[in-house]
């Protein structure tokens, strides 16, 4: 995935890199403890099954309406399995309405509403691998617009410690770390929507499954945090 890393301003910049030291620092602290992200959550959480969450009743942090929950059930792609991360309701911006597009989806609304913001594949040793969004029959979200989900991203941020303060802040600083990608992968996943409702009129496009993944990218922590780092270094970098 092509992402302009030349338009991002010294702001945007300077955030990536706090979250690239905040991403390194929680894998420092977890590793301290021989442990990682998955292994959190997966923690005395019993036999681990696809598809189940984990930890069970997900991770809610209900001041900033921020949720994630772990699964798997693609391991033919090479991953152990996923985060999904959401905005319900409450950190929803005012004003802001569903995707327009005609389907029969059941699409939870008002108080109900969620966002789904992102997924990061893990691999089994607990490390990042790929980011992607998917359709609204996945998740059963509300489905917003890339527009209104990008504006939703810098709400992302889950700070109690429940199941594990080290795992919490990694995952929200992966939101910020990421951003340019994130922010591709949701417009290319309505431009892709676009395309397909285009192709196939006569299908509900929500609710298809044959489209699942709309879009995906793969991701690499140290290759990213070392872009910023030059970029930021670079005497051309002018102040926006």
């Amino acid at each position: 995935m092509r992402v302009d890393f030349e338009a991002l301003s010294r702001t945007r910049l300077k955030s990536m890199s706090q979250a690239g030291e905040e991403v390194l620092d929680a894998f420092r602290a977890l590793g301290k403890a021989g442990a990682n992200p998955v292994a959190q959550v997966l923690a005395h959480q019993g036999k681990f099954f696809e598809q189940d969450h984990y930890p069970k009743g997900d991770v809610y942090d209900a001041e900033t309406a921020s949720q994630y929950y772990y699964h798997a059930h693609r391991g033919e792609t090479g991953e152990h399995g996923h985060f999904h991360t959401f905005m319900r309701a409450k950190g929803i911006p005012s004003g802001v309405q569903p995707l327009a597009v005609s389907t029969a989806a059941k699409r939870p609304r008002g108080k109900a509403a969620i966002c789904h913001l992102v997924a990061i594949s893990m691999n089994r040793a607990g490390l990042p691998i790929g980011l992607f969004t998917t359709n609204q029959w996945v998740t059963g979200e509300t489905f917003y617009s890339a527009r209104d989900a990008i504006g939703m991203l810098d709400r992302f941020r889950i700070e109690h410690v429940h199941p594990c303060l080290a795992t919490n802040r990694w995952i929200s600083a992966m939101l910020r770390l990421f951003r340019p990608q994130i922010e591709a992968l949701l417009r290319r996943r309505d431009a892709t929507l676009s395309a397909w409702l285009q192709r196939y009129p006569d299908r509900d496009p929500l609710l298809d499954e044959e489209l699942e993944i709309i879009s995906s990218t793969r991701i690499d922590i140290d290759r990213q945090i070392a872009r910023v780092a030059a970029l930021r270094r670079s005497p051309s970098r002018r102040k926006h």
